[in-house]
């Protein structure tokens, strides 16, 4: 059995909360596990399953009673650290218009592949996490998934909703053929428009350090920077094992900026936005 992984990400944040959450399931060569991680604003949980327990249909994936899917999701575990119950339902998905990862969807060995199902949905419903209730109303969610070996050494990933539309980056150091390679994906969903930000569309990255990232692409420019962390410790893999300690704060102070043709489509701060800045240049 090789080594590797599997795992969608949904967060789900209204006006006042935020939940992500990660249904995984990993094979470390003589042992294969499956965890849900459960992150808020301010904790951070996973518990581990037994391998058996895990089913993945096309559009949905079940870890006991735990079900994860396009309609939404429905919660209920129960351990000495964490008790989470309750159900979250999702409304109409915005898909992206291609894979994220375009041409690359095709090249093998790739260390991580990632999918974006969903920029932006309707949510609502009630979660319970030892005793704290989170309440979904007018909330929106989000839903991407990884899949391979390992997360990336180096990489950025951010994602945040704001008033007229949704936006995800990542930049990662990809070791490809002996060689390495920055990696870029990004949308940016506003206005009912969708712009695509990737390496294999040109797009470079012309400043990263100091917790900020600027990426140009033809006209389009877009930055992003992280004021203040929040990070929660999240497990992550390492060929396929969950051994890696990365920093996630779901919900943190950054900036954003979207220009194209030197005109400033939205430039925003929010409190709101999830962060991972694991680069240390």
């Amino acid at each position: 059995m090789h080594h590797s992984f599997y795992g969608w990400y949904f967060k789900c944040q209204s006006d006042t909360q935020t939940l992500a959450v990660i249904p995984a399931i990993h094979n470390t060569g003589n042992k294969r596990t499956c965890s849900i991680q459960v992150i808020t604003d301010n904790d951070a949980w996973t518990v581990m399953f037994p391998a058996d327990v895990f089913q993945r249909t096309k559009r949905n994936i079940f870890i006991g009673e735990n079900r994860f899917g396009e309609k939404g999701i429905h919660l209920a575990m129960h351990t000495p650290q964490v008790t989470v119950s309750g159900r979250l339902d999702f409304g109409m998905l915005f898909p992206l218009k291609y894979d994220i990862m375009g041409p690359f969807t095709l090249v093998p060995f790739m260390e991580c592949r990632h999918g974006v199902w969903s920029m932006r949905h309707p949510v609502k419903g009630n979660v319970c996490i030892n005793g704290q209730k989170y309440f979904f109303r007018n909330a929106w969610g989000y839903w991407e998934g990884d899949r391979g070996r390992s997360f990336p050494k180096e990489y950025i990933w951010t994602q945040c909703f704001f008033p007229e539309g949704s936006l995800m980056l990542s930049v990662a150091d990809i070791p490809m053929a002996g060689i390495h390679f920055t990696g870029i994906i990004g949308a940016v969903l506003w206005r009912g428009k969708e712009y695509r930000l990737a390496t294999y569309l040109g797009a470079k990255v012309v400043k990263i350090q100091n917790n900020i990232v600027r990426v140009i692409q033809g006209s389009l420019e877009l930055e992003a920077r992280l004021l203040e962390t929040s990070g929660r410790p999240l497990k992550a893999p390492l060929n396929g094992n969950m051994v890696r300690t990365i920093h996630e704060s779901a919900s943190c102070r950054a900036f954003y900026r979207f220009r194209k043709g030197g005109a400033t489509l939205f430039a925003f701060e929010t409190d709101r936005a999830s962060f991972e800045f694991e680069y240390f240049s």
